[in-house]
């Protein structure tokens, strides 16, 4: 079985006034020149999935300038032996409406017909910056698996900006925090087995994996001296047992919001921050690559893969891999790069289109 785009259409979507792709399932190659509007394509792929897309824009940032009328993506889906038409649109800045087979839906039905995943140049810092990045690249990997997910992370974030207004407030009564403080750990405890779920997961896809790619092992870790408690019953009692530092703080100080993902390059037994550009740069290819072979076992299709410039960083042998990689899972990958060499090694098993701009306005033709 697989999964992907048939027919995608965009609509006043950043540099592109009007654009239509007709796919057939293969990989996509996108070529074209710097700011020619190729990454705008995959941004508007990576939102036929639960979120904010890949650049996690604000909704008026996305509509086109200087019409400003809003945007709109339509997609027409195959996904498990079934045709899905998908739109998703906002107008005048407001959240995103989605229609599915023309019936309004709640994001996280997205996550329920179509897996995306996705790796960007501004990821190839994860290593070496904030755990906040690394967490969102762990809960995007988790909610390509299971999609509510994203309603516990909400709940959780929901329930602790409000135990967070508390303590900067200074209140000391217990009973204003109990109810916030069990909420807290109900979804804390979701999150938490969500991510060590996952964890095992990629551990699973791969362990006996035909790659050229590294290994990286996985751990969910605190970010902090203050631990890590993972179960509910953990949970409330660490949100008890350190009011009176998080009353110091003005913020709460333990939870699922302060875990870390720590990688080790699993053959040379370095953490991945201290690793080489390039070696960094591996192992986050290697991820996406584990995160859709499990997919592919758990869904029973690889997941549409968003890889923007990831050719551009890889020598030819590389990149070889990576598309038989890509080609074997029979996985629909929309690839960037500035030009068709970087695609060579792909021949007729992808669908090439190049991307050009002209007077603030993006093109899009395929190349036979």
């Amino acid at each position: 079985m697989s999964l992907f785009i048939e027919d995608l259409t965009l609509s006043h979507f950043r540099s592109h006034r009007a654009a239509r792709l007709e796919l057939d399932g293969r990989p996509v190659a996108i070529w074209g020149a710097n700011g020619a509007g190729k990454t705008n394509i995959l941004e508007a792929v990576s939102l036929l999935s639960p979120g904010r897309g890949l650049r996690r824009a604000a909704m008026d940032d996305i509509a086109r300038k200087p019409e400003s009328l809003g945007w709109k993506v339509r997609a027409e889906l195959q996904s498990l032996h079934q045709t899905h038409d998908i739109e998703t649109w906002s107008e005048n800045g407001a959240s995103r409406t989605v229609k599915i087979d023309g019936k309004s839906a709640a994001q996280i039905a997205l996550g329920r017909i179509a897996r995306v995943v996705w790796l960007i140049p501004a990821m190839d810092r994860l290593w070496i910056e904030a755990p906040e990045g690394r967490r969102r690249f762990l809960d995007r990997m988790v909610m390509s698996f299971e999609p509510r997910h994203a309603d516990a992370v909400l709940s959780y974030e929901k329930a602790m900006r409000e135990r967070n207004r508390l303590l900067k407030d200074m209140v000391r009564d217990a009973h204003w925090y109990a109810a916030l403080e069990a909420q807290m750990a109900t979804s804390g405890a979701a999150i938490m087995q969500n991510r060590l779920m996952v964890l095992e997961r990629l551990k699973d896809a791969q362990d006996g994996a035909q790659t050229t790619f590294p290994v990286a092992n996985l751990t969910l870790k605190a970010s902090d001296q203050f631990g890590l408690p993972k179960t509910e019953t953990d949970l409330l009692a660490a949100f008890k047992d350190n009011r009176s530092r998080d009353l110091s703080a003005g913020r709460t100080l333990i939870g699922p919001h302060r875990a870390d993902l720590g990688a080790v390059y699993a053959a040379k037994d370095v953490s991945a921050d201290q690793c080489s550009t390039g070696e960094q740069k591996a192992l986050l290819i290697s991820l996406i690559l584990a995160n859709g072979r499990a997919l592919a076992q758990d869904f029973g299709a690889a997941p549409i893969f968003l890889l923007d410039e990831v050719a551009a960083h890889l020598d030819a042998g590389r990149r070889a891999a990576l598309y038989d990689e890509i080609c074997a899972l029979g996985a629909q990958a929309f690839m960037t790069g500035t030009g068709p060499e970087l695609f060579a090694e792909l021949g007729s098993r992808a669908a090439t289109f190049e991307v050009s701009e002209s007077a603030g306005v993006s093109s899009v033709h395929e190349v036979p």
